[in-house]
């Protein structure tokens, strides 16, 4: 019964963010269109600097359509796969985000990309001196678990396959696959200043 509890208060946490979300969204960009530069605004990100370049990946995933815009009804898809999504939907959302040539394929640099954002968000500085050789690391481990055919690239098949067969990929994966929890912080810092 606790557990079906904390559930539905997780829900209600969800649906509150949700709805002040769409709020916001609706009054910030009437026009039903959210640009790159609103968005970051939006959730209260620098124009630079490692949660920008998270933020651009996001927006990216997020514009469905590719139009360089997020329209209403993808802000609304967005947010209820973020927040409600199954594991297999999550995989294939974070997929987009690496693949940010939007050719099909995750490639080492794309991986290291966004490995390396998700590092220094975490680690909150720029400079860490350890920091390119735990990325290697963890970009030639996930290589090595995932990329099943050794072309020296991720097609999405693979990226879901790997996540869901390696627990240490899968928690690799989440760091970025999990982009509510990023946006709820995002959130309660805009809504500090």
């Amino acid at each position: 019964m606790g557990q079906a509890q904390q559930t539905e208060n997780a829900e209600q946490i969800d649906i509150k963010a949700l709805q002040d979300m769409y709020r916001r969204f609706v009054t910030e960009c009437p026009s039903g269109l959210l640009f790159l530069h609103e968005f970051k605004r939006f959730f209260g990100v620098e124009t630079t600097g490692e949660a920008s370049d998270y933020a651009e990946c996001m927006f990216r995933a997020f514009d469905t359509n590719g139009d360089n815009t997020i329209d209403f009804l993808e802000f609304v898809a967005a947010l209820n796969l973020v927040f409600r999504g199954d594991l297999e939907h999550k995989l294939r959302w974070s997929f987009k985000v690496y693949d940010k040539d939007n050719n099909g394929y995750v490639d080492r640099s794309e991986l290291r990309s966004i490995i390396t954002s998700i590092y220094r968000i975490k680690a909150g500085s720029n400079s860490d001196v350890n920091l390119q050789s735990t990325v290697d690391e963890t970009v030639d481990r996930i290589f090595q678990a995932v990329d099943s055919d050794g072309d020296g690239t991720i097609n999405m098949e693979e990226f879901i396959r790997g996540a869901q067969q390696d627990p240490w990929v899968l928690n690799m994966l989440k760091l970025d696959m999990n982009p509510a929890m990023w946006v709820l912080e995002q959130r309660r810092k805009s809504a500090h200043f």
